[in-house]
């Protein structure tokens, strides 16, 4: 079996060894462990069974990262993605009032049609037919919003009826312990430490249990097991529950087009850039592998929907064992592998409480502003689309509003500015459909 995956991964050909590529695995996982207790608080905000998501999320990510490595041979790994767990929780299921089972379903169908446009010429047509500033506007924008559930769910931000938003009370215990959790984790980001997120989280979760919180009671309770069997009378009330017929409905068409979109040019910046880190990334912007990593997620997209979770997508952090010495599918075999054994952690999701968690979403809404450095503010009929895009996200709490805006004004400006000819036809068509939408 060994010397089968030696062959079938090309160690010879890229100098690898199991040495680095175990270590590599194992890294990428320490990274990007903390979305098993993330994506469980995020979800169970739309009413879903925590414990069932964290299984959700194990085996989504767990399945598609192994296929990642297995079928399209590459050092990357997938897990539910930042940001669309946040638009299907607070936009979709609290913000519309959608249940959680058609939103499940707008995710299965995105997962579909991502894997079509990956099999076709259409994918490319998209690609070029966004301008860049709208696609690096987006991921501002997401970060945005993340930051701001973060604080919300910390306490920092609270309702207030002359100002819409404020400050909340930081001596409350939640509060305190969520900014405890917060110094935490950017002291051990700027320490270098692997795994800062997680190790955040877990020493943040700790300390909750030793501080009563408002209800009189320890913030983290640990009365029962932190590890169990998977329990798959749990995991059932999310398997096979999305309501794809509920999704297929004209008035959830931007959502379906905000998940398919968001997923579709997250994945496609992150493999590119994880390609260039690997060097394997040519002057056209292909390499060998994507075609197979683009179906990859889309089947990771599927799987997740049918186990209960909302849009896989490949992660960044695939970056941190690909520093490490990961070269080949072998890391990706590693991580997904450790996803599976995640299984067994289902009973951590009712644990963790959300001040631990929501430090973690400050500080990944950080990570995601470097993109705004690439945006030309010397041209603002570029510029100015990308910060309603960016704006609109956090201030309407919607992701898809802020693509719809930001592609709107977008076309806009240019059509009045002289500039008509840099509208590609399929925008053109977005924004009609986008105005439809508006007006209906």
């Amino acid at each position: 079996m060994i010397k089968w995956l030696e062959t079938h991964l090309d160690f010879e050909r890229h100098g690898a060894n199991w040495t680095d590529e175990i270590i590599a695995g194992l890294t990428t996982f320490i990274t990007m462990a903390y979305i098993l207790f993330v994506n469980p608080n995020i979800l169970g905000e739309a009413g879903m069974p925590k414990g069932a998501v964290l299984m959700a999320t194990a085996i989504g990510a767990g399945i598609s990262t192994v296929m990642m490595g297995l079928y399209a041979k590459l050092p990357f790994a997938l897990a539910p993605g930042m940001g669309l767990n946040a638009y299907f929780a607070y936009s979709v299921c609290l913000g519309l009032g959608l249940p959680w089972q058609v939103a499940l379903g707008a995710v299965f169908i995105d997962g579909v049609i991502f894997l079509l446009l990956s099999v076709t010429p259409v994918r490319r047509w998209i690609v070029q037919a966004i301008p860049l500033s709208i696609k690096l506007a987006a991921s501002v924008g997401i970060g945005l919003f993340i930051a701001f559930i973060g604080m919300i769910n910390a306490g920092l931000v609270v309702k207030n009826d002359a100002t819409l938003v404020g400050l909340g009370s930081v001596t409350r215990p939640e509060t305190m312990l969520a900014l405890v959790g917060l110094i935490i984790i950017v002291v051990l980001m700027a320490l270098r430490v692997r795994g800062n997120i997680l190790l955040g989280i877990l020493i943040t979760t700790i300390i909750g249990a030793f501080i009563k919180g408002s209800a009189g009671v320890p913030i983290t309770n640990f009365t029962g097991s932190v590890v169990a069997l998977p329990n798959w009378s749990e995991l059932s009330q999310t398997f096979g529950a999305m309501d794809v017929m509920g999704a297929l409905k004209w008035g959830f068409v931007s959502i379906v087009f905000t998940f398919t979109f968001v997923d579709m040019f997250d994945t496609l910046g992150t493999i590119a850039g994880l390609a260039a880190k690997l060097n394997i990334l040519k002057e056209d912007g292909s390499f060998e592998g994507a075609d197979r990593a683009l179906i990859t997620d889309s089947v990771g997209t599927i799987v997740g929907a049918v186990a209960g979770t909302s849009t896989v997508t490949t992660y960044v952090e695939s970056a941190a064992g690909i520093a490490e010495g990961g070269k080949t599918g072998a890391t990706a075999l590693v991580t997904g592998i450790l996803f599976l054994l995640s299984l067994f952690l289902w009973p951590l999701a009712e644990v963790v409480p959300s001040a631990a968690t929501a430090p973690a979403l400050i500080v990944v809404g950080f990570l995601m502003m470097e993109p705004i450095l690439k945006i030309d503010f010397s041209e603002l009929t570029e510029a100015i689309p990308a910060f309603i895009t960016m704006i609109a996200m956090p201030f309407t709490y919607s992701i898809a509003n802020g693509l719809i805006f930001g592609i709107l004004s977008y076309v806009i400006m240019k059509l009045f500015t002289g500039k008509m000819r840099e509208i590609h036809p399929v925008l053109a068509v977005l924004a009609l459909v986008f105005v439809i939408y508006l007006v209906y």
